[in-house]
């Protein structure tokens, strides 16, 4: 018999939270994470609210300052945020917006402080104050300046007045949570990508960047302390900046209109290169799932050009529409729309659902591009030549696809014969490892767990796919053995649901071919699989490069610190074991305790007979793994392969348009960009081996 009274259930167990408790008790609800993607967009909330005084007419100019303290204030010249008494809350307004959800200048209709706004669901600042251990709040209006501290999220005192001063502006300086983010260091780097964007998408606003602190992460620690963003151009600018390493096709086609719906800004070019990159932005909130403006971006772009092409007889009666994939190849193109009630489909505002966006951008596309076509004639029939080839080689490529399915059904078989695949037939708790070489593939697939994990060796190095299309993709047979494995269809046919692998590992030597196979894989995947990355699939192993050994005791090192750190630990000066001879195989070494002496497979001269007397010695054996090959079947499972031991880093997709162009320049066909990047960072290349 259950006990009733404990299973009483009323409402004294409904937990009712106030204020900003929601957000310190849920923080990934209203910032996606509490990692370094949070902590950085707690940043880019509070820029957002300059942005839209920016967009609004209001602002134009910005500093973003990272302190020492670890703390980030954000300045800007606007009308600084209202601190009357707010009729409803009978509080000042600059205390409502800061400690209340949903209040700001981003509700209220017509007589709204915004016509357009961005910012995460209007409750930026609100929100970043409650997961801030102190926020200090300073508005210069009126001639004055007032002031506000709050402490998590709450007041510490009422709005006051603490000087005179003649600027406009708000200014925001925070201190992120330790209790709430897992790190508190911010990248550089990383803002600098999204600030630039910003500025891009806010023509004549100008962006600043300023580094205080003293102590920075590595991957800052080489970059200016100052930046400035500002540009002109626009999107126009933006584009030209996507098309800054390629082979452009006449000039950057730019429009603008502002209609009753809201307002439409698009700048596209065509290049020579085989990949399209359509960027699409609502209120600078870049949708990285599209919408309806890209939807209606696209059929107006597929419907201009067939007109043009048929108009000017480039397209026979006989012949084929243009495909929507056809007229994109090689495209690059920045689509801005501001409308005053964005509707976004997902928490993280990544699609745009609002229907008339649809309607207005294809309309405004249509009428822009065929007046751009009329008056451009020469360029019109450059672009509708590099479409009508895309269109000649998507019908290869059908070709080449279909004949590689009829193949494998003649055959047989659909899986290659090379691949070792693994018993169980549940995808989710599958993995593949693409490795290189037969003698690594050899290794992996005796030491592996037959059960859940698959092995399929590629030999040497695959065809770079940045510089080929997809017909020439299909005749590598390496490449061809991959998409078989992966059993999802390539091209028009790929369907994500039909993954094999749940896991796709990516086991390379830890050299200099070993590093180019896995780029050219990286390639492979971006370019024709990037639902894989984007979906957290593709892996990359992290085998040992050293074996260190001293008598029974064995121990891994993954690089030269950890190789370091094991021998400081045993007591050994590393500076004494490289003056021995070292090898491929390995190092040896007899290291004398207790004293400085140090031989390579013998007694030091002098101390024969002396035996009593002779110190204790050690025997050192340091295996540098050149190649996984090197490793016996035990060593590869032990070090890479078992799941409750190996290391392995999962790629991730956080910058498409920094990824696109390295990809760009380390694997396209124009040679300076890579010859410049070679020159720039050849002197930090250390112990590379040739």
């Amino acid at each position: 018999m259950t006990d009733q009274k404990s299973q009483a259930y009323d409402a004294k167990h409904i937990q009712v939270l106030e204020g900003l408790e929601p957000v310190r008790k849920r923080p990934g609800m209203y910032i996606g994470s509490t990692d370094q993607r949070g902590l950085h967009h707690c940043v880019y909330e509070i820029v957002d609210n300059a942005i839209d005084e920016a967009m609004a007419g209001h602002c134009d100019h910005m500093i973003i300052m990272l302190h020492d303290d670890g703390s980030v204030s954000v300045d800007d010249n606007g009308r600084g945020i209202p601190v009357d008494i707010h009729p409803k809350t009978k509080k000042s307004a600059l205390e409502t917006v800061l400690t209340i959800l949903h209040a700001g200048g981003k509700f209220g209709g017509d007589d709204s402080g915004y016509k357009v706004s961005g910012g995460l669901h209007g409750v930026g600042s609100s929100v970043v104050n409650a997961l801030s251990s102190y926020m200090r709040a300073e508005v210069y209006r009126d001639g004055k300046v007032y002031m506000q501290e709050y402490e998590r999220g709450k007041p510490k005192a009422d709005v006051k007045a603490t000087g005179k001063t003649e600027k406009n502006g708000t200014m925001i300086r925070f201190m992120p949570d330790k209790q709430i983010f897992d790190t508190l260091e911010m990248s550089l780097s990383t803002m600098l990508a999204h600030f630039r964007q910003q500025a891009y998408l806010t023509r004549n606003v100008t962006i600043s960047i300023m580094d205080e602190r003293e102590t920075r992460p590595a991957e800052d620690a080489a970059l200016p302390r100052l930046y400035r963003f500002h540009f002109e151009g626009g999107v126009a600018a933006y584009v030209r900046h996507l098309n800054h390493d390629k082979q452009g096709i006449g000039d950057v086609i730019w429009f603008t209109k502002e209609e009753k719906e809201g307002y439409v800004e698009v700048a596209l070019q065509y290049s020579q290169a085989f990949t399209e990159q359509t960027i699409c932005f609502a209120n600078n909130i870049h949708t990285t799932e599209g919408g309806t403006h890209l939807t209606g971006f696209k059929s107006a772009l597929t419907r201009s050009i067939n007109a043009y092409a048929r108009k000017e007889a480039l397209l026979k009666e006989k012949d084929e529409n243009l495909s929507a994939d056809d007229v994109r190849e090689g495209l690059s193109a920045v689509i801005s729309v501001r409308l005053k009630e964005p509707q976004f489909e997902g928490q993280t505002k990544s699609k745009l659902g609002n229907a008339e966006m649809k309607t207005l951008v294809e309309t405004i596309v249509n009428d822009k591009l065929a007046e751009y076509f009329e008056e451009h004639p020469s360029d019109a029939r450059e672009v509708v030549g590099k479409c009508l080839l895309a269109a000649r080689a998507r019908l290869a490529a059908r070709a080449a696809r279909d004949a590689v399915i009829r193949k494998g059904a003649l055959e047989g078989m659909t899986l290659p014969g090379k691949l070792a695949d693994c018993s169980s037939k549940d995808p989710s708790e599958c993995e593949i490892f693409i490795v290189e070489g037969d003698s690594a593939g050899g290794s992996a697939k005796q030491g592996r767990n037959r059960e859940f994990q698959a092995i399929l060796p590629i030999k040497g190095k695959i065809l770079n796919v940045e510089q080929a299309r997809l017909d020439k993709m299909l005749a590598n047979n390496e490449i061809k053995s991959l998409i078989i494995a992966m059993g999802m269809g390539v091209g028009e046919v790929k369907d994500m649901a039909k993954l094999r692998y749940d896991r796709i590992v990516i086991m390379t030597d830890a050299d200099v071919d070993g590093a180019h196979i896995r780029t050219l894989l990286l390639t492979f995947f971006y370019r024709y699989f990037r639902e894989v990355i984007e979906t957290g699939h593709l892996y990359i192993a992290q085998p040992p490069l050293y074996k260190i050994s001293m008598g029974k005791e064995s121990r891994y090192a993954f690089n030269d610190t950890e190789k370091t750190a094991v021998l400081s630990e045993w007591g050994i000066d590393e500076q004494e074991l490289s003056h021995g001879e070292e090898g491929d195989e390995a190092e040896g070494m007899e290291v004398a305790e207790n004293t400085d002496e140090v031989q390579k497979g013998k007694k030091a001269k002098g101390q024969e007979g002396k035996a009593a007397a002779a110190p204790k010695r050690r025997k050192v054996n340091i295996q540098r793994y050149k190649g996984l090959g090197e490793m016996n079947p035990s060593q590869l499972w032990e070090t890479t392969m078992d799941p409750t031991k190996r290391i392995m880093l999962r790629v991730m997709l956080e910058d498409a348009e920094a990824a696109d162009a390295v990809f760009t320049m380390l694997m396209g066909s124009d040679v300076p960009p890579r010859k410049k990047f070679i020159q720039t960072h050849a002197k930090g290349v250390k112990n590379l081996d040739v």
